[in-house]
């Protein structure tokens, strides 16, 4: 009988960088709202910070570490404090904004970063009553995004023609908490203020499956997919204990996992790696990141270790797997802020090596999307197009983010106009003959002498 569990993670350690790789004298923003506040990609980290007269973001090149003076340029196109930002996960340049002003914006920024402060979107979003909390993009079909705001309302949108394809109403009766699409887009589960975990099929607009009271205390929960398809949960217990649990979207009626933590009140934010399938535990207010690795054999969610540092953290980042050092077994990146400053906190896998591991890194994800936008509203699904870290990433240059609009206002103008030329022909006796008439005489003359005897 084993005694100890034999995982490749289980000797995980976490490492702060020093001061001087730090982002320092940066203004994290004070808004009460459980997102991340920050978004991190190989090219560049965003952070929430405050504004005065309308809300903001700073966006730095990841080399751009020290001291940021006050006047460094800021994105800044929202009239209303921004509540999340997230990261194309096609484009290292595009990242979208949900703001209290219920807009979302999407932005390109420039290759080398901000040189002057950013007020002019690509795009504005507009569709939601109140402020929009949660912003995610599709992670397989280009230039798709979810939104969700405290209209309790999720609106799926194009971005590249800047319309709202699908609106998903009347499905969540109060404050959607998280949101989180499935490995190929194809579904969506969503926490809510009703205790409820639900899986949602976008396109055809229905539950497929649902869980009430999840987690039974009142405090928010947080809901991802794995990459098996099944759904990671945290929350709080009736007596206010913060749990984690697993279920299986086919059988909610029972979790397969449920695992009590400890009582302290801020909300767990959940980061997930498919490739190790490792999950991270955040916790706002906490000063500790805990880890745990999720397999096919019970408990199923093995605790791993813990990361602990001093200070309480206000939001983090977390690096997607093609931005991390291969060449020092790094297998997660953290971007910490504090109130004052952005702390990277690097995971490492001991190792004697210095040859690629390929066991720690598995194919991830690559940049490039599978399906287009209209593909997928069609029905269409895409896996994500894998791409190896044996050499390390290599950014490729990404294309300008287009935005071509449909006027909608032609569209009407086009249809008034016919029915009022169909109107005129019917009721005018007159020998006045609109645009219409005269199609109608063409295709008259077209017909055969037989048929026009008879």
């Amino acid at each position: 009988m084993r005694v100890v569990r034999a995982s490749k993670f289980r000797h995980v350690f976490g490492q702060a960088l020093k001061n001087d790789q730090c982002y320092d004298d940066i203004r994290v923003s004070r808004v009460t709202w459980d997102s991340s506040f920050c978004a991190v990609n190989p090219k560049f980290v965003a952070i929430i910070i405050e504004a005065s007269g309308g809300g903001a973001f700073l966006v730095l090149p990841l080399n751009k570490s020290g001291r940021i003076d006050k006047a460094y340029p800021t994105v800044c196109g929202h009239t209303g404090p921004v509540l999340d930002i997230d990261w194309c996960p096609h484009n290292d340049q595009v990242i979208a904004s949900g703001s209290e002003d219920c807009t979302v914006m999407v932005w390109q920024i420039p290759e080398n970063g901000l040189v002057t402060g950013l007020s002019e979107p690509v795009v504005v979003l507009e569709g939601h009553s109140k402020r929009v909390g949660i912003i995610t993009w599709h992670p397989t079909a280009r230039n798709v995004l979810l939104s969700a705001g405290c209209d309790n309302l999720i609106i799926i949108w194009n971005v590249g023609t800047g319309e709202a394809m699908i609106q998903l109403e009347d499905m969540h009766p109060d404050v959607i908490f998280s949101a989180c699409w499935n490995r190929n887009g194809s579904l969506i589960c969503t926490a809510c203020k009703d205790k409820t975990i639900r899986v949602i099929d976008p396109r055809k607009e229905e539950i497929v499956g649902e869980k009430e009271k999840a987690h039974e205390g009142a405090r928010p929960m947080r809901a991802i997919f794995l990459s098996d398809g099944n759904v990671f949960t945290t929350g709080f217990s009736r007596m206010s204990e913060r749990q984690l649990a697993l279920w299986n979207p086919q059988a909610m009626d029972e979790a397969i996992s449920v695992h009590e933590m400890d009582t302290s009140n801020g909300v767990l934010l959940p980061f997930y790696d498919p490739d190790t399938n490792v999950v991270y535990l955040c916790g706002k207010g906490d000063s500790s990141i805990r880890y745990f690795e999720i397999t096919d054999e019970a408990p199923f969610v093995h605790y791993l270790n813990t990361f602990t540092t001093k200070e309480p953290q206000r939001g983090m980042g977390y690096m997607p797997k093609r931005g991390l050092d291969v060449n020092k077994c790094e297998i997660a990146r953290f971007y910490k802020l504090h109130e004052r400053k952005c702390e990277p906190i690097i995971m490492t896998v001991p190792r004697k090596s210095d040859l690629f591991q390929d066991d720690l890194y598995p194919d991830t994800a690559g940049p490039d999307c599978a399906i287009e936008a209209e593909d997928w509203f069609e029905g269409k699904n895409g896996e994500p197009i894998l791409i190896s870290l044996k050499n390390g990433y290599v950014p490729g240059k990404n294309r300008d983010l287009k935005v071509v609009k449909k006027n909608i206002l032609d569209n009407k103008l086009s249809k008034n106009t016919e029915k009022r030329d169909i109107v005129s022909l019917h009721s005018n006796s007159s020998p006045r003959v609109s645009s219409t008439a005269h199609i109608c005489v063409v295709v008259l003359t077209s017909i055969p002498d037989s048929t026009q005897r008879a």
